[in-house]
């Protein structure tokens, strides 16, 4: 009753002046960037703030999570972010309503149950949007469509951070404890270094196997000519596996009569590929741009929420960047199925709508990553964008226009050529392809063409040809190559491990940890990486066993459908977890040390020996007598070349890009961003650098004269 009466004495009150704070809808995004493009398609009506992502979070400093009580968290506010929830508070309590507009995911519904909870005695009506792209007539259709926070979704996100913290703090201390401080442990993490590092014992139990390859080049009339390989010798399979067996065989070939045996020609279709998931972005954009993952949804996340665009502001250029869906909304499939038959010619349209078949998790509200707009294409905006963006908008907008054009179209012709003279009788093969119609491969092509094969010259069955040379060459089997970016998301979501959201902080927390380390684009496992893995192998198998991890990603997306209860679900894993740490605690043998190597290097400040240990930026030398002594630095590479008394040591950028320059700076300013080998130069005695150039690929050049030598790392 006291409410209704201060209801009606407020509303007999003053009225209020136009614009004031209760005429108006707070609207919660997670980022400043988000905020501006929003605030442009939504007016003077709404206050657009930023959170800055989770304000509410587990604490760092401890477990927090109540295992006797049903998992119960213990949620603080974020430290720093105290300033921004109580702006928030105070928005939420002069304004008419509020709509939580966090990204459209687990984790951004996560993020708005918590600003409910936070906000809730200040603003009774808070509500939730969603939207798949940041433009004028989703986010306005989303303020039309506001709902409740999904619960379910919640509980799953809670559970996996519930799941995650009990995992990580319960085996890095037992790592801190037996080999150093700063090392962790997780759940997807821990499963992609165990992949890493059998990766590398596959590489190093390898042994190679030699064989060889025969070439033939074979003139033809009119000077045509065409190359052929060595396919059958006596009509069995050629397997040619040491030198004198291939120079025999070689040299019975020479000199015999050739012609073509058969010409076979079939018509093939080739049909496009799904528009983009995070996964396949990922891929593709380390595969084409030579991205990192990290980079790829660095710069996906700044086309999403927006860039300013010279004539109509900050603008959203694509969809939703962290999905497992290949669905593309009606609305944009519509257009761009308008754009293919305006733009390219009704010719290219694939005659149906395509449809494309996600994965089994895939969350199928969410949709494909896409242009929001097809007719803005990369070259109309080019000059409003960086080289990066740039070229992922372009990547990204090509993959879905092609997704609805036609079939490609060739032709596949293999050539068999065979000598009529005997006793023996060689069979070699030509193989070709000829494009009849181009279809989506107009728009977007990822084919290795060296692989797809090229034009053949026109023959015909009988047709007698000349041998004018055979090329034999010696090859050796190849060690499966290291992880990279690419493949390593890959095997990750074809194993159900992870998702979207987890693939580059998966692999970015391996590099930070200094358990693996890029070469060149491979990601190579360092001496700790394989230590913690052999802890974690021995003592935590079924924490690093793909299927148990890829099946408790199944109960968590159970959980989002109210199929499993999240509590029970953390029951099961914890009890029998609980028994294995206690057991590993007292199992693991103490490690401390066990890494570090000693070496010829004084101590320039107390005379005793240096030791080469292992920090968190990689390796580094200390003094032996620590902590009497507490003498450390970087480990040299090299002399420096400039003023040949300083080392060449790896320093990094502000930013952290990592570069090479003399230990004597600034009395010497030599630095390069090329990395040191281990060699000296043969012809100087300088210093040699790892180069790379587009003429010229990856090799060796001395910093001081002009010797260069091909590239021997992996």
């Amino acid at each position: 009753m006291a409410i209704a009466k201060a209801e009606t004495k407020k509303k007999a009150g003053k009225p209020r002046k136009k614009g004031s704070g209760k005429d108006k809808t707070l609207v919660i995004v997670e980022s400043p960037a988000k905020a501006r493009t929003i605030n442009k398609y939504l007016g003077n009506s709404y206050i657009i703030e930023a959170s800055m992502g989770h304000i509410i979070d587990l604490p760092k400093s401890r477990i927090a999570v109540d295992v006797e009580n049903d998992f119960k968290p213990e949620y603080i506010t974020v430290r720093g972010r105290a300033k921004i929830l109580n702006r928030l508070k105070k928005l939420a309590s002069s304004s008419r309503n509020v709509l939580l507009a966090a990204d459209p995911d687990r984790e951004g519904e996560a993020i708005s149950w918590h600003l409910a909870n936070a906000l809730r005695d200040k603003n009774s009506d808070i509500k939730r949007i969603e939207f798949n792209e940041i433009t004028q007539s989703a986010v306005k259709e989303a303020v039309l469509q506001p709902r409740d926070i999904d619960i379910k979704r919640v509980e799953a996100q809670q559970a996996r951070r519930i799941l995650d913290r009990l995992v990580g703090y319960n085996i890095s201390p037992i790592l801190w404890k037996k080999i150093k401080r700063g090392l962790s442990a997780g759940r997807v993490q821990s499963v992609a270094l165990r992949l890493i590092c059998e990766r590398e014992k596959e590489i190093e139990a390898f042994v190679p196997v030699e064989y060889w390859t025969v070439d033939g080049k074979f003139q033809a009339e009119k000077g045509k000519s065409l190359e052929a390989t060595l396919a059958f010798h006596n009509g069995q399979k050629i397997d040619l596996r040491d030198e004198a067996s291939t120079t025999a065989v070689v040299d019975e070939a020479t000199g015999k009569t050739y012609s073509v045996k058969e010409i076979s020609r079939k018509e093939r279709k080739r049909q496009p590929s799904a528009p983009y998931t995070t996964s396949r972005l990922q891929q593709d954009a380390a595969n084409k741009l030579g991205f990192t993952s990290q980079k790829t949804m660095m710069v996906a996340q700044q086309l999403y929420e927006g860039i300013e665009i010279a004539g109509s502001g900050v603008v959203g250029l694509i969809s939703y960047m962290r999905t497992d869906s290949t669905r593309i909304s009606d609305g944009a499939l519509a257009s761009i199925r308008d754009f293919i038959t305006k733009e390219v010619g009704p010719d290219f349209l694939s005659p149906a709508v395509r449809t494309y078949k996600a994965g089994k998790s895939a969350q199928e509200a969410h949709e494909a990553i896409r242009p929001t707009d097809v007719f803005r294409t990369p070259e109309s905006i080019a000059a409003s964008l960086s080289r990066d963006q740039y070229r992922l908008y372009n990547l990204v907008w090509q993959k879905a226009v092609s997704s609805q054009m036609a079939d490609e179209i060739s032709d596949h012709t293999t050539v068999t050529i065979e000598n009529s003279d005997g006793p023996s009788t060689f069979t070699f093969r030509a193989s070709g392809k000829t494009v009849k119609f181009p279809g989506f491969a107009r728009i977007f092509d990822l084919e290795d063409k060296k692989k797809s094969g090229s034009d053949l010259p026109q023959l015909n069955e009988g047709q007698p040809l000349e041998l004018k040379k055979l090329s034999p060459e010696q090859h050796f089997t190849q060690p499966p190559p290291r992880f990279s970016d690419a493949s390593m998301v890959k095997t990750l979501e074809e194993s159900g491990v992870g998702r979207p959201s987890t693939y580059a902080p998966t692999i970015n927390t391996l590099l930070k940890r200094f358990y693996c380390v890029r070469l060149q684009k491979a990601l190579k496992p360092t001496e700790l990486g394989m230590l913690v893995n052999q802890i974690l192998t021995n003592h935590f198998s079924h924490l690093v066993d793909i299927d148990f991890t890829a099946r408790m990603e199944d109960d968590l997306d159970k959980i989002a459908t109210s199929d499993m209860n999240w509590v029970e679900m953390l029951r099961q894993f914890y009890n029998p977890f609980a028994l294995t740490v206690e057991t590993a605690q007292t199992n693991i043998a103490e490690m401390r040390g066990i890494l570090d190597v000693d070496t010829d290097l004084t101590c320039e400040k107390c005379g005793r020996k240096m030791v080469r240990k292992i920090g968190r930026n990689g390796y580094f030398l200390a003094c032996s007598g620590f902590p009497e002594c507490r003498n450390a630095r970087a480990i040299p590479l090299g002399k420096c070349p400039v003023c040949t008394d300083g080392d060449v040591v790896k320093r990094a950028t502000k930013r952290g890009r990592p570069f090479y320059g003399c230990n004597r700076y600034p009395d010497c300013d030599f630095s390069t961003w090329d990395r040191p080998v281990e060699e000296t130069c043969p012809e100087c005695g300088k210093l040699l650098l790892e180069k790379s150039s587009r003429e010229k690929g990856k090799y060796i050049g001395c910093s001081s004269c002009s010797y260069e030598a091909a590239s021997q790392s992996a």
